[in-house]
């Protein structure tokens, strides 16, 4: 088994936390990637909207398209006018190139130190909090200064009981963050304590790829650093472990199980119960990426434990899926029936959901080396390129927009909406594992300028009206992983700078003050 792999897949699912620290150190481990191409970041030459006279409508200008009269939500954004100002990606840094190469250039090692500070207090911060105000409930609210786990009282507050199913979640999400961080006395000790009091017996109805993303991935994740042999960080033996957490995920695998019985298409029902299964009200739609992004999890796991069950239906999932993209575009819905194999939603993006089904296909085949997920991930990327990328062909140079990934409808590819949303931040990571770096690099800058304008990416941002359609931000890790991924393929010191502003935003606009 490829134990350094299948560590390096988890640690780089397990962003929420443990990226930005890493991200801001610049001191990770190397990806050992050896890209054949050698690319020279240039934000300078990147524009967001090509000045122009506005009179012609060019297949390769995003930034002047309109809805289709035909379509009915063509009422749902206000035109733009021809005469409308139009900004480049610079406008939102406001600073010119020498700017650009005194502060970006580099990246001070006494500077490193400082954020490396900074992000460690931000976790302790908020794990010291969790775990005087909140364990051994799921998570800490932070308004009230309280625990909280799930809405006992409201079953169809899908928000708050999707995610939370009274198990402690965040001591259980924490754990391989306290590793990385070297606190290798608080990570024996909340081993012991998951051991002791999370049970997942437990009357909670969960949403199966919450449970699997954040639980079962975080009990695999700190079950494999505690056991590799060839001790990554460090000799951290815990005295008379015996394999309790990996004991402890393959109980919540079974129990999760059910999800995929007695359905059609082999698609599993996106929630069940964690002691009674499926509920007998449950809904026959789930989402591509909820019912797509189990593999990686349930994959290790059937390897850990020599029972092929989980990575099989998983599989079966995912083929069952692949099975029902269009003919004509190779594209994907987001919602689809589980028990006819109809599409409910035909939109197919890049976003919610779709986006992790994208992900977990590259990331499955890196860690189990299967031809057949490369071979669809490949196909789904060139469909990607084909049918949801707009703009000039290459990033840099050439007549019209820098390229954006639209949402389409999946079986003609028209643009259904001028909306992107933040999980779509993924992609670019999601290419530098691929190896195309250069595009990987121009997707970036365009969320990135986004976050430089807002301090934060909007929950949807209208590229049309250049405008958020959704305000809050939930804190997600999409950009962060991208932005690690880009400074471990290309080393450029911008990236850590861009950690940094992320890292430096969070603190000003999402710390709760007068918590201890």
């Amino acid at each position: 088994m490829q134990w350094r792999s299948i560590v390096v897949g988890l640690l780089v699912l397990r962003v929420l936390l443990n990226c930005a620290v890493w991200l801001v150190f610049g001191l990770g481990p190397s990806w050992g990637f050896d890209f054949p191409i050698k690319f020279t970041f240039n934000l300078h030459k990147i524009e967001l909207l090509k000045d122009g006279d506005g009179a012609t409508v060019k297949t390769n200008a995003w930034s002047q398209h309109m809805y289709d009269n035909r379509n009915p939500q063509a009422n749902t954004c206000s035109k733009i006018s021809g005469n409308s100002p139009k900004k480049s990606y610079l406008s939102f840094f406001q600073e010119g190139r020498d700017e650009y190469e005194r502060k970006y250039s580099s990246f001070p090692d006494a500077l490193k130190v400082k954020m490396r500070g900074m992000a460690r207090d931000m976790f302790y911060f908020g794990y010291d909090n969790y775990m005087k105000f909140a364990f051994p409930e799921d998570e800490l609210n932070p308004i009230a200064c309280e625990g909280r786990g799930p809405d006992v009282l409201n079953p169809s507050n899908i928000n708050i009981n999707d995610v939370l199913g009274n198990y402690s979640l965040t001591l259980i999400d924490a754990l391989d963050t306290l590793l990385i961080l070297g606190n290798v006395t608080e990570f024996h000790r909340a081993v012991r304590l998951v051991i002791e009091t999370v049970s997942f017996d437990k009357d909670s109805t969960v949403q199966v790829f919450e449970a699997n993303i954040r639980i079962l991935g975080s009990l695999i994740s700190a079950h494999i650093l505690l056991t590799d042999p060839r001790n990554p960080f460090g000799d951290i033996a815990l005295k008379d472990y015996d394999n309790e957490l990996l004991h402890m995920a393959h109980d919540l695998a079974v129990r999760l199980l059910p999800a995929f019985e007695n359905t059609s298409t082999g698609i599993p029902y996106p929630r069940v119960n964690l002691k009674k299964g499926v509920p007998p009200d449950s809904i026959n739609e789930t989402c591509t990426a909820g019912a797509g992004s189990l593999l990686v999890e349930f994959g290790i796991l059937s390897r850990l434990i020599g029972d092929s069950t989980f990575e099989w239906v998983a599989r079966r999932a995912v083929k069952a899926l692949w099975n029902l993209r269009s003919n004509e575009t190779g594209l994907l819905g987001n919602v689809v029936n589980i028990q006819t194999g109809q599409w409910v939603g035909r939109q197919s993006g890049l976003g919610a959901g779709m986006d992790s089904f994208y992900e977990y296909l590259l990331k499955s085949y890196i860690l189990f080396g299967e031809k057949e997920d490369n071979r669809m991930f490949s196909a789904a990327y060139e469909s990607i390129q084909s049918h949801l990328r707009r703009g000039r062909e290459a990033c840099n140079e050439g007549e019209g927009d820098p390229p954006l990934y639209v949402n389409v409808n999946m079986f003609n590819g028209q643009i259904m909406n001028t909306w992107i949303d933040s999980l779509q931040a993924f992609f670019p990571g999601l290419q530098v594992l691929n190896g195309d770096v250069e595009n990987a690099i121009c997707l970036h800058a365009f969320y990135y300028a986004i976050w430089k304008r807002f301090g934060a990416l909007p929950e949807r941002y209208n590229w049309q009206l250049q405008a958020p359609d959704i305000l809050f931000y939930p804190l997600r890790p999409e950009l962060v992983e991208s932005t690690y991924l880009l400074y471990q393929a290309t080393k450029n010191p911008f990236y850590l700078h861009v950690g940094m502003d992320i890292l430096e935003s969070l603190e000003k606009n999402a710390k709760v003050r007068y918590m201890v």
